[in-house]
């Protein structure tokens, strides 16, 4: 991965997009059986003598105490914060989760360990920008893309916000470890990597219709890293080795993509607003949480049905503008300049049938339904989740262009 890193910083170096790129600053990611054993002389050669591990009780038996057992032989002193989950058993990366952390990492400290999947990188993430201490990611499940970049998903006053922190410094990933994955987990992960067949497309539409910044190398980088995914199904259902390898390897190439280009635009779009929704509505509920993976899986496959018919169908019809709306018009414009690129860009999405196959086959959900989201909670997603986000997507178009102008 050192020799794609480089590449990347090469290419970003010589990139003609138009927008800043950032510098890759991993010095170290290790994907293989054992990769854990060599966080120990990692650690030795930046001269670090203490350690927090930021884990759960699932994630600290499946590699903490591994890691905590392999560095006290060394010599270095690691303090464990064992993030405490809340009334429905989950871990969240909120306030009281947040503080429990940042209370429990002394300041001399050189170092904190991501010991687990998503939350607990994002909460590891947040102190470690907060308190100016490195971090390094020890993923125990191939479940999400968002390892290796800078965003941190967090719960603030009962709201689903993603802030811009800092990446890690190192990755471990060890097959040992993730072999053992719960399977929701892993076709979580294949979720994750699923939804970018809507990202994409909404990330270059956005740029077309709205001027929104756009990178081909990044889309380039997350598309390679999508279509690997899609051409190794069969060994990922199975759960082979050269399967999850794979996997994990997308889903951290997917999350250098976003560091480069220092957004989440290239892995988020329409779905991850619907997700978001669907999240906040359970915590409002105080229902338990749903894999972040498993979500935008699920609301790709929702999205392709209306993006391949709705959406589709709104290009090919006169634009019936809202009044006296000189951005809607603007935007319409632009859209008709690039008309067949966009109508390309949509009509290439794999239709929903094929996508919830793709998720079955990992033993995952395919239907909201499944995951306990009501038809209800469905529509009021689909009208009011692209308000979650100031990005120009494909359901933004639909809701304040299309269905205004309807009413005119």
């Amino acid at each position: 991965m050192e020799k794609y890193m480089e590449d990347i910083r090469d290419l970003a170096r010589t990139c003609q997009c138009g927008n800043p790129h950032n510098y890759i600053p991993i010095e170290k990611i290790s994907i293989g059986k054992g990769a854990l054993a060599e966080a120990a002389a990692y650690l030795q050669e930046k001269a670090f003598k203490k350690g927090v591990i930021i884990a759960d009780e699932k994630t600290f038996a499946a590699a903490g105490e591994g890691l905590s057992q392999s560095l006290d032989r060394t010599g270095i002193k690691l303090i464990v914060s064992l993030i405490r989950p809340d009334e429905n058993g989950d871990v969240a990366a909120d306030e009281k989760s947040l503080v429990q952390a940042l209370l429990e990492i002394p300041s001399d400290t050189d170092v904190i360990f991501a010991v687990g999947a998503g939350t607990l990188h994002d909460i590891a993430r947040f102190c470690s920008a907060k308190m100016d201490i490195p971090f390094i990611s020890v993923p125990t499940a191939p479940s999400v893309d968002g390892y290796t970049s800078i965003g941190a998903p967090l719960i603030v006053k009962g709201v689903k916000k993603t802030f811009q922190m800092t990446s890690p410094i190192a990755v471990f990933a060890d097959l040992d470890i993730l072999l053992k994955a719960p399977k929701k987990m892993i076709a979580a992960g294949f979720g994750d990597m699923i939804a970018k067949f809507t990202s994409l497309a909404d990330w270059r539409f956005g740029h077309l219709a709205a001027g929104e910044p756009y990178c081909p190398l990044v889309a380039e980088m997350t598309r390679q890293s999508l279509d690997s995914c899609i051409a190794s199904i069969d060994p990922i259902a199975k759960g082979k080795e050269e399967g999850i390898r794979l996997l994990i390897e997308a889903l951290i190439k997917s999350g250098l993509a976003m560091l480069v280009f220092g957004q989440s635009h290239p892995a988020s779009g329409g779905e991850h607003h619907l997700s978001h929704f669907w999240e906040m509505a359970f915590l409002k509920q105080n229902r338990p949480a749903v894999l972040h993976g498993a979500k935008v899986g699920v609301s790709a496959a929702l999205l392709s049905d209306i993006y391949k018919q709705e959406f589709i169908q709104s290009l090919k019809n006169p634009v019936k503008l809202e009044r006296n709306s000189a951005a809607n018009k603007n935007i319409v414009k632009n859209i008709n300049d690039h008309l067949e690129e966009i109508l390309d860009l949509y009509s290439a999405i794999p239709g929903a049938f094929q996508i919830r196959g793709w998720l079955e086959a990992l033993g995952g959900e395919s239907f909201p339904k499944q995951l306990g989201i009501d038809q209800g909670l469905v529509e009021n997603s689909l009208s009011e989740a692209h308000h979650l986000r100031d990005r120009f997507t494909a359901l933004k178009f639909l809701n304040e262009v299309i269905k205004p102008s309807c009413k005119t």
